[in-house]
């Protein structure tokens, strides 16, 4: 019966981390050319976003290829957050020129066309985290409308305006959860955790730090607190954290760079969760009467 053991039920957390999260996507591709699929993908933030992509069927060079059309330029994503904001002089006139974002409106203006409109239409099953602003809580969807989850699951507080859904008042998933390995291992085997969050070893010795600086790295310290808590709760069989810390937690227009920084790392990711899964495979096989 040795040759009916197949590969683990492989479970894929991607956390949030703005622009740092675009990291995700060489690992997507790695786990491509393995031939691996994950079970389930869990995302917070960011890492929702993408997941949603990868749940829906686009492969890692598809989600890499959409990303540098839609963030290629400082002028790209000016011109769709443009649109998305006012919607016309009527939209002016009407509700004013808000210093938010609308997160609903930039997953409609980020993803591709005919992107599923409902978790029931993804190939692979998604679970978004989000965070209910007034019960404290996450809340978590994997039924129902997929784009409110996702907008929800990526307002990050301030920046964008909360989502109204499902009756919750929802802001950025990386408030309660950055990196859900909580939801990556429901009904799997193997567990991967891809952190984005980045660390402090960039700017260690820099003290002349502007205000958004401060706001954002001090939601760095607070995911980081989380995470750790996360992982001694359900520990990944592989926990990958790429050294993010050189780009601005805003700066998407750096999407080629980002994407190529964390290429250096795709092929010892490739050996390390094919060792991995290699043992895995090994441990599980029955052992033979002699």
């Amino acid at each position: 019966m040795a040759g009916t053991f197949s590969g683990p039920r492989i479970g894929v957390a991607l956390g949030g981390g703005s622009a740092r999260g675009l990291t995700h996507i060489p690992y997507i591709e790695a786990m491509d050319e393995l031939g691996l699929r994950p079970a389930v993908i869990a995302g917070t933030s960011i890492g929702a976003l993408i997941g949603a992509g990868w749940a829906a069927g686009m492969t890692g060079a598809e989600l890499r290829e959409h990303s540098y059309q839609v963030l290629g330029t400082m002028r790209i994503i000016a011109g769709k957050l443009w649109a998305t904001q006012l919607r016309g002089l009527g939209g002016i006139l009407k509700n004013g020129i808000s210093i938010q974002l609308d997160a609903t409106s930039i997953v409609d203006a980020f993803t591709p066309p005919g992107f599923p409109l409902e978790f029931r239409e993804l190939k692979i099953p998604l679970y978004v985290v989000a965070t209910d602003f007034q019960s404290w809580h996450q809340v978590v969807f994997n039924t129902g409308h997929l784009r409110p989850a996702i907008a929800g699951s990526i307002a990050i507080p301030s920046l964008f305006k909360p989502v109204v859904y499902a009756n919750h008042i929802l802001v950025d998933g990386g408030v309660v959860n950055p990196l859900p390995l909580d939801q990556a291992d429901i009904d799997t085997d193997f567990l991967i955790g891809i952190d984005v969050n980045g660390d402090p070893s960039q700017g260690i010795s820099k003290t002349d730090h502007k205000a958004l600086d401060l706001w954002f790295g001090s939601a760095q310290i607070m995911m980081h607190s989380l995470t750790a808590h996360m992982m001694a709760a359900y520990p990944p069989d592989i926990y990958i954290r790429p050294h993010v810390g050189t780009f601005g937690a805003m700066e998407f227009w750096r999407v080629r760079e980002i994407v190529m920084h964390a290429e250096k790392e795709k092929d010892r990711f490739k050996r390390i969760l094919d060792s991995k899964i290699e043992a895995w495979i090994a441990n599980r096989q029955p052992v033979l009467p002699s």
